[in-house]
């Protein structure tokens, strides 16, 4: 761990920032690195990165990443020694999509009737549903509903576990989520319980272990992660669904979708529609062969 945490923070033009948050992901030493891309000032097109590194080597590996894109400012700031995300995330308002309302305990008396609530408050896990990713799959999710529904849900990378979550509260008679960081996992659990969601959690490495598997074939399939992992489990994703399953694919930018599309589509996916929050974009692809 670092000895004192810090944020980076980049800002400068859409298309340098987005570059610069791809160099981030297919950088290999920055694998686990924690950032988020969005528009600050749409007056003057400046957009901004802001990085939460872990580790020294993350401070230096984000800071150099981002540092070699001419157009980017980037500065590290020292936060000081407080719950700073709690802090932070506590101001953040509730989020709606569709049917969803996703809301923190500071928001617990402005909760309107009639939607599926989603308590999920600031923690250690990523997916609070503030995240245009998160948006973007519960937006696919409550349209996909319109139409059918899904027995079997998987999440894989849970995070708070939100996706499992709304999946437990809209019907879904299995809804298991999986992730390779056990306090995301313990989370995820917590906030099942929260909920009074039927939703289950467990620490598993890939779509192939024992646990995973014995609840599959899966109508759905959650994959909220990054670019990279969501290619490189095209064909995990496939196996773990039964045909005419639906994969919910985000954690990529807008740039980085031809190159994850092409992925599933190359393995008998179907492309039904995107989503973009942002800079970032949600798949919603059919499994047809």
């Amino acid at each position: 761990m670092s000895e004192s945490a810090v944020q980076i923070i980049a800002r400068g033009p859409r298309a340098v920032a987005e570059t610069a948050a791809l160099a981030l992901d297919e950088n290999p030493l920055l694998e686990g690195a924690t950032y988020s891309i969005l528009e600050e000032d749409e007056d003057k097109g400046i957009w901004r990165i802001d990085a939460f590194p872990t580790t020294d080597e993350e401070v230096e590996g984000i800071e150099a990443t981002l540092s070699a894109h001419q157009g980017l400012t980037v500065v590290v700031e020292k936060l000081a020694d407080a719950d700073w995300l709690a802090m932070s995330l506590s101001g953040l308002p509730p989020v709606e999509a569709g049917r969803f309302f996703v809301y923190g305990a500071h928001d617990q008396g402005r909760v309107p009737p009639n939607r599926v609530q989603l308590k999920i408050d600031a923690g250690a896990a990523f997916g609070t549903g503030h995240h245009g990713t998160t948006v973007g799959c519960l937006l696919a999710f409550d349209e996909l509903l319109k139409r059918e529904r899904f027995e079997r849900v998987l999440d894989v990378g849970c995070g708070t576990g939100v996706l499992a979550i709304a999946a437990a509260k809209t019907g879904s008679k299995v809804a298991m989520g999986t992730d390779i960081d056990a306090p995301s996992v313990r989370i995820a659990n917590e906030n099942a319980k929260l909920n009074q969601a039927d939703a289950r959690f467990v620490h598993a490495f890939g779509l192939n272990d024992r646990k995973v598997r014995g609840q599959g074939p899966y109508d759905l399939v959650f994959a909220n992660i990054l670019a990279p992992p969501l290619v490189s489990l095209a064909q995990d994703i496939k196996d773990a669904l039964r045909l005419e399953g639906v994969a919910i694919l985000s954690g990529l930018l807008r740039t980085q979708e031809r190159r994850v599309t092409a992925a599933y589509l190359s393995r008998g996916f179907k492309l039904e529609r995107r989503i973009h929050r942002d800079a970032w974009s949600a798949l919603v692809l059919r499994r047809v062969g």
